[in-house]
């Protein structure tokens, strides 16, 4: 008799089971086919873009003008040709060889980014905890944030020259304010009664700020991330256009110069590469850092 009652219950257990995985089968092919829809979306914008952008520039309805004036807006296979020409023709190029231009430029951001972040970091989490600082250190930063970054960056070219460290300068400005604000706003939406709870517990104030504070303020850091890099990007590539002499603002400055938009945009698309491997490297970074986080919706949808 109990051989039969556990049998039975096995039996019930195995047809519990087949529903559940198909279920969980059906949801895995449904992701499947969003994704490739999502990808079949991405490519037929693109085409549509692109093509249509190729499109304006050959069409002429008088016979004469295009729709789209490639000497000013260029046209998508020109770029093509201007890209391939700066990794290709580098003897005849005046401003060196292409990797070396995206190595200055990808270092002056990199260095700017880091040192913006982690300024922002640390002075976000100081003001944001301490109100007597933030008090009389806001008004400052408010004001320095007020003005025009392409003026900071004339004032740092005029008064360290050329080199890479103006160029850092800036991107770090950029980046700061952009971490800077989200440090301290993520301080300021702590859970004080959180806060209190563990200092009844008997934590010191260097325990509420790395078990509590920190770990709270993670998730506004994290998340000005994304924009901050493209901001040290925007520093540097700015920098450069004031005055440089490598990097890929350079390239632009001088295409610019020479009414070469095709080059412009080719510049553009090697930014936008570099952009993007960068996203990508720093959402690593916030998946390995906030796991202890459960997926918002929209990341569980994000591919």
């Amino acid at each position: 008799m109990t051989t039969l009652t556990q049998g039975n219950a096995r039996g019930e257990a195995r047809k519990a089971e087949q529903p559940a995985a198909e279920i969980a089968a059906k949801a895995r092919r449904a992701n499947q086919r969003r994704k490739v829809w999502i990808w079949v979306g991405r490519v037929a914008l693109a085409v549509v873009i692109i093509g249509g952008w190729q499109l304006c520039t050959n069409v002429k309805p008088d016979g004469k003008h295009p729709l789209v004036d490639p000497f000013f807006f260029g046209m998508p296979t020109q770029i093509w040709d201007s890209l391939v020409a700066l990794f290709t023709n580098t003897e005849d190029a005046s401003f060196g060889s292409i990797w070396e231009n995206i190595w200055v430029t990808g270092q002056e951001a990199i260095l700017g980014f880091l040192l913006g972040t982690g300024v922002g970091i640390v002075l976000g989490l100081l003001l944001g905890s301490n109100r007597y600082l933030s008090a009389v250190v806001g008004p400052y930063i408010r004001i320095v944030n007020s003005i025009p970054r392409i003026i900071l960056g004339s004032i740092f070219i005029v008064a360290f020259g050329l080199g890479t460290f103006p160029k850092v300068l800036l991107a770090a400005v950029l980046v700061f304010f952009v971490v800077f604000f989200n440090a301290f706003q993520g301080v300021r939406e702590v859970d004080q009664n959180l806060v209190a709870n563990v200092r009844v517990l008997g934590a010191s104030p260097f325990q509420v700020a790395m078990h509590v504070t920190i770990p709270s303020a993670m998730t506004w850091i994290i998340a000005s991330l994304h924009t901050a890099f493209g901001f040290a990007i925007i520093g540097a590539l700015v920098a450069e256009v004031l005055g440089a002499q490598q990097g890929l603002g350079l390239i632009i400055s001088q295409a610019q110069g020479k009414f070469d938009p095709d080059t412009v945009f080719a510049c553009m698309i090697i930014i936008a590469v570099i952009t993007l491997v960068a996203e990508f490297l720093i959402g690593l970074l916030e998946h390995t850092l906030l796991k202890w986080r459960p997926p918002n919706k929209s990341e569980a949808q994000t591919i």
